[in-house]
């Protein structure tokens, strides 16, 4: 997988995330055979859903701090769905179920289609090697 940036708060970094899984879904919905591309792609998605999921508690923890309850309670509410689409999506890619793994890919489509990302974007092909460090989680990176 490409190089992981640090951009120093957990909405930069969903951002990213969001933008780079709707990219992934783009080329996903291209491909016509099962490679080593079909591989990284669903893995990227199924990362970076869980990588979202897990900036959720990062991001409320200021407003809980001050107080807003309800903000931080709509927040997670909103943002819940991505670390369980994410374990699902992977255990669907592990056991090679195509047909699961293009049904939760369609509803992560619907969930971030308000996402606008350029044709013409700079954010690369951050999958490439997602597959490998899907099953291989600790080893480097």
């Amino acid at each position: 997988m490409g190089r992981l940036i640090k951009t120093g708060s957990a909405g930069k970094d969903r951002v990213l995330l969001e933008k780079g899984i709707v990219i992934a879904l783009r080329e996903l919905v291209k491909q016509s055979d099962l490679d080593q591309n079909t591989y990284d792609l669903a893995a990227f998605i199924a990362l970076s859903l869980q990588s979202i999921g897990e900036t959720v508690d990062e991001s409320v923890t200021a407003w809980e701090k001050r107080g807003y309850w309800i903000k931080a309670d709509r927040y997670r509410m909103e943002w819940n769905w991505t670390a369980k689409m994410g374990e699902d999506l992977q255990k669907a890619l592990l056991k090679e179920d195509w047909g699961s793994v293009a049904n939760i890919s369609a509803q992560v489509s619907q969930k971030l289609s308000k996402v606008i990302v350029s044709q013409k974007h700079r954010l690369g092909s951050q999958w490439i090697g997602a597959w490998e460090k899907l099953i291989r989680p600790n080893q480097g990176h």
